[in-house]
């Protein structure tokens, strides 16, 4: 393998990758923990939170920065939109030896989540193909549970209402979760009722199959996200208060992940 083609996974004498087919990242261009956005923008964004900041070389769209938190070096890496990709991003990290991730960004809220309300994720329901390439249908989908408690230490100190529980996850966003057209309305309607039944807090297209994933790769994940869809009336929440919420969203997500890491003393791969 020609180890300067970044098209190419390029593993080290230890079985770990040296180098990342689709990232392009190798072991030293990570850090110790890693927190997985959707929106390639909020790179940029969560990068003034962050000291010494690497932008790595954008492979296939794919945006990957390291910075530095409370004494600890943490990579950011964006995935675009949906399970596949994400699970992808997810695994080349691990396999550069990350061994704990936090997903941020946006999911659809249902009662008692509100529009700007913090959800988290103590496991999904696995309504996803992606996750079935990786365990099978009976296989849970749970949470880290030190990770989720540094994150709920910090979420009881921020001031913002947050709710913690099972997501559902879903690929077809038109055709699953959000209704475009009256012929959608009435089986979207149907899908929404099973999650009021089941006591969904959110719903999203990335969790179950991050989550799936990472037990089976044997690292620790979670799901953090603003609430920024109501699942009922399909109101959006306004760019504004995003703002605002975000910024507060990266200082949780950054000080949970290193608290978490501090704590067991992972180490730099």
């Amino acid at each position: 393998m020609n180890d300067d083609n970044p098209e190419f996974w390029v593993m080290s004498d230890d079985g770990q990758a040296a180098k990342a087919w689709y990232i392009g990242a190798r072991r030293e261009d990570v850090g110790q923990s890693a927190i997985l956005v959707g929106d390639p923008q909020r790179i940029d964004r969560i990068a003034e939170h962050l000291s010494d900041v690497c932008f790595l070389p954008e492979q296939r769209g794919l945006r990957t920065i390291t910075g530095s938190r409370a004494g600890q070096r943490v990579t950011v890496s964006a995935f675009g939109m949906g399970a596949p990709i994400a699970t992808i991003v997810l695994h080349e990290l691990q396999s550069l030896g990350i061994g704990t991730f936090l997903r941020i960004g946006t999911a659809m809220a249902v009662p008692p989540a509100k529009i700007g309300d913090f959800v988290l994720a103590d496991g999904a329901l696995r309504g996803d193909g992606t996750s079935a390439s990786y365990a099978p249908p009976g296989f849970p989908a749970i949470a880290d549970f030190d990770l989720n408690l540094r994150l709920r230490q910090r979420l009881a100190g921020s001031g913002r209402a947050w709710h913690a529980g099972i997501f559902g996850t879903y690929d077809g966003f038109y055709t699953e979760m959000f209704a475009l057209s009256g012929d959608r309305r009435a089986m979207i309607q149907a899908l929404k009722d099973d999650i009021r039944r089941l006591g969904l807090i959110g719903t999203d297209m990335e969790t179950a199959a991050l989550l799936t994933a990472a037990r089976v790769l044997r690292v620790r994940a979670s799901t953090l996200c603003v609430a920024t869809v109501d699942a009922n009336t399909q109101k959006k929440i306004d760019e504004a208060t995003m703002a605002r919420v975000e910024r507060d969203l990266f200082e949780v997500a950054l000080d949970g992940l290193t608290a978490l890491v501090a704590a067991i003393g992972e180490t730099t791969p």
